[in-house]
């Protein structure tokens, strides 16, 4: 038995793919469209130059008179005949007027009479012997013709121009007035991807199921003849910037089979069913060109559940669903087509498309650990020249909750810093401000009161103080009192390891130091600020979490009361009711109460016990403006 892969290219014709030379017919036919577009245009151009000039040359054969200047000619014997035409006279000189009148006067005239008729002018010109013409008030020939003839040109021109591009775009098989139902999917081979499985860091075990579906599309024979059949369709999972479409470019550049990459906002436009049309057209187009690999990005922009809105069930988004779902249904068990879709909404997923048969693997692709950011960071720092103080396992450490696309924006903010700086090596100082400015915001150019200056030290103080004094905080990296952009101060901390679970006690330490600002200020000024806000908000939350669904409160005990489960769905948010009475409501507001009240009695006992630290940091803080992790660990240490 032969396999596939000794044939890669079944479908072409001498060693070419006739998908790619379909595609290049109508770049040349839409060359071709536009010539002929531009041919009537210069066209039309040409005939509006040809009556210009016409129209200008009768003006240069023709002298202007004024009225009365006409009629003293009239009088005089010197014109020959007259031609009227409403208000307007032409006329011509007789050969004694000519000659009257010197060389640069030509045999021809034209004048305007007054609105006012003169009844003397006919009896004036009979007297003189005037051959009078009388003719209707109408443009001239050339003119009429303009007017008339140049619109319906210039319209046909167009409406055959517009029928012949639509026509090669509905050959082509690209779409047009009459195809609007094609796909609109990008078929990407292998030579035109430059990205491969190796570049992906930090994904091992995505990068394996991802291989066995290669496998799979290289040599389907080998596994049908033991049995196996290939997943239906593979759903990437996970937070945005995780690299869900970096790993299925990937997947294009690998397999050497027809990719077709397609975002699922792309199936819906205004006109009903022209979506499902579009579905059935792409995986008929799969089939016949199979194996092959769909990829449907951002696949919640059609896939969320059905009913779910105010529009009832039958909208153009559901239709197309149903077209997936039911292509998807459709595949022959031996058929080699795999569909690929990446989402960070899984949550709001149909439920039917991730049923066995259809999304058979869930692929979680999370943000990367220590280990897998230095992976990554290695692979988008091998085009920039690094100084040697630059130490990637160290920049993995203080990036904790970068996903991918952070962390090369941070690769790219540190060497634009470096090009600003007109360095010729991307230093550790370029990475560590390219850090701040995505963690922290942009430095604003606002300029604080001493008053504000103050405040905002000792609020920043309180943090990084109770920060260093907890056992089960996080460490602080960085205080300023620079304003950023949302921000007059920041207090920056970072894990000492990447963290999937929490306990109560760093929970507790973690809603500490967010009162930390508010309670420096209250014992140093004797009254609180606004700057707390997004600190209270934050406790608040997180205080709520504690006590409503981590079960850590005595009274409320192991059980989980979720005020609402976020759907982003107004008519599910408006059907959904809460699961829980209103005393239980009011026990819970109790206990977060409770529970705030609690840990800010601990944090403020434990401020005022280090009083002498805290005006000590407050101090070095307003007049360095921006201390490291170093600074603050040596000032609470000299204060001890």
């Amino acid at each position: 038995m032969k396999r596939r892969d000794e044939h890669p290219e079944p479908h072409g014709r001498e060693g070419q793919d006739p998908f790619q030379e379909r595609k290049r017919d109508p770049d040349r036919s839409y060359q071709k469209s536009i010539q002929q577009g531009a041919l009537f245009v210069w066209l039309a151009l040409g005939l509006l130059l040809v009556f210009y000039y016409l129209g200008a040359d009768d003006q240069q054969n023709t002298t202007q008179l004024q009225y009365s200047e006409f009629l003293q000619a009239v009088d005089s014997g010197q014109v020959a005949e007259v031609t009227l035409r409403g208000q307007d006279i032409e006329g011509r000189f007789t050969e004694a007027g000519v000659q009257a009148r010197g060389d640069n006067v030509t045999p021809s005239f034209t004048t305007l009479r007054p609105d006012v008729e003169d009844a003397r002018l006919l009896e004036r010109l009979e007297q003189q012997d005037v051959t009078i013409v009388a003719q209707p008030t109408e443009p001239a020939w050339w003119l009429q013709i303009l007017v008339r003839a140049l619109p319906w040109i210039l319209i046909l021109g167009l409406l055959f121009w517009l029928w012949n591009r639509m026509a090669q775009r509905a050959m082509s098989g690209q779409g047009g007035l009459f195809n609007f139902g094609r796909y609109k999917a990008r078929k990407v081979r292998k030579e035109d991807s430059d990205v491969r499985l190796d570049q992906v860091a930090g994904a091992d075990s995505a990068k394996q199921e991802i291989t066995e579906v290669i496998e799979f599309l290289k040599d389907p024979e080998h596994f049908q003849r033991l049995g196996a059949d290939i997943p239906r369709g593979m759903l990437l999972m996970g937070p945005p910037g995780t690299g869900k479409t970096l790993m299925a470019r990937a997947v294009a550049g690998e397999a050497n089979v027809p990719f077709y990459s397609i975002s699922g906002s792309e199936f819906i436009e205004m006109f009903v069913g022209v979506g499902a049309s579009r579905v059935r057209d792409m995986f008929k187009e799969a089939r016949e060109n199979a194996p092959a690999v769909i990829f449907i990005d951002e696949l919640d922009a059609i896939g969320r559940t059905r009913g779910a809105g105010m529009g009832g069930g039958h909208d153009e988004r559901e239709q197309t669903l149903n077209q997936i779902l039911s292509q998807m249904d459709g595949f022959d068990s031996q058929e080699p087509v795999v569909v690929l879709a990446a989402t960070n909404r899984p949550d709001v997923l149909d439920p039917a498309l991730l049923r066995p048969g259809r999304f058979d693997r869930k692929i979680t692709m999370d943000r990367p650990d220590r280990k897998a950011r230095e992976a990554i960071l290695g692979v988008h720092t091998k085009k920039i020249p690094l100084a040697d103080d630059v130490e990637l396992h160290h920049l993995a450490e203080i990036t904790t909750g970068f996903s991918g696309a952070d962390l090369a924006n941070l690769v790219n903010e540190a060497a634009l810093m470096a090009g600003r700086n007109n360095q010729d090596r991307v230093d550790w100082s370029c990475f560590t401000q390219a850090r701040d400015r995505l963690m922290l915001g942009q430095a604003r150019d606002t300029v604080l009161s001493d008053r504000e200056r103050h405040i905002v030290s000792y609020h920043e103080s309180g943090h990084a103080l109770l920060a260093y004094l907890l056992p089960n905080a996080d460490p602080v990296e960085k205080v300023t009192v620079i304003p950023r952009t949302h921000t007059l101060g920041v207090t920056a901390q970072v894990p000492r390891e990447d963290r999937y679970n929490f306990g109560e006690a760093y929970l507790r330490d973690r809603i500490a130091v967010m009162f930390g600002g508010r309670l420096a200020e209250s014992i140093e000024f004797g009254e609180v600020s606004t700057g707390a806000e997004n600190d209270l908000k934050q406790a608040t939350d997180l205080a709520r979490r504690m006590v409503a669904r981590w079960g850590m409160s005595e009274r409320i005990g192991p059980a989980a009361f979720a005020e609402s489960e976020d759907h982003v769905f107004l008519g599910k948010e408006m059907a959904k009711g809460r699961e829980h009475s209103e005393a239980t409501a009011t026990l819970i507001d109790q206990e977060i109460e409770t529970l705030l009240k609690d840990i800010e009695a601990e944090a403020r006992d434990l401020l005022k016990r280090n009083e002498h630290k805290l005006k000590a940091l407050a101090e070095a803080l307003e007049k360095q403006e921006t201390l490291e992790a170093s600074d603050v660990e040596r000032i609470l240490e000299q204060a001890a």
